[in-house]
């Protein structure tokens, strides 16, 4: 019985984890038509629905990529504090 709640837990965790993680998503994605479509209007420019999501997407993606390499790249070099070895910056181990 032990075992089919540790297995109800973890699928009731990674279900609240996508619905956190896609209502984020949401919300940048819905930021950065926002942004692209009124950069595009202080520029001058009248781009079509098609380009505006093209560019927030682009963005978008940018952003996520950014966000998983930058901490560990960031305090390259450093003591971590928790076991005193220094930080290794590799991304996946």
């Amino acid at each position: 019985m032990t075992a089919v709640r540790n297995v109800l837990r973890g699928l009731l965790g990674s279900v609240i984890g996508i619905v956190v993680v896609g209502a984020l998503a949401t919300v940048v994605f819905t930021v950065a038509i926002f942004v692209v479509s009124t950069g595009a209007g202080l520029a001058g420019y009248d781009p079509s629905a098609d380009f505006v999501v093209l560019s927030a997407a682009l963005v978008v993606v940018a952003v996520i990529l950014t966000g998983g390499f930058t901490p560990r790249l960031s305090n390259s070099g450093s003591e971590d504090a928790s076991d005193g070895d220094t930080f290794d910056d590799r991304t996946y181990n």
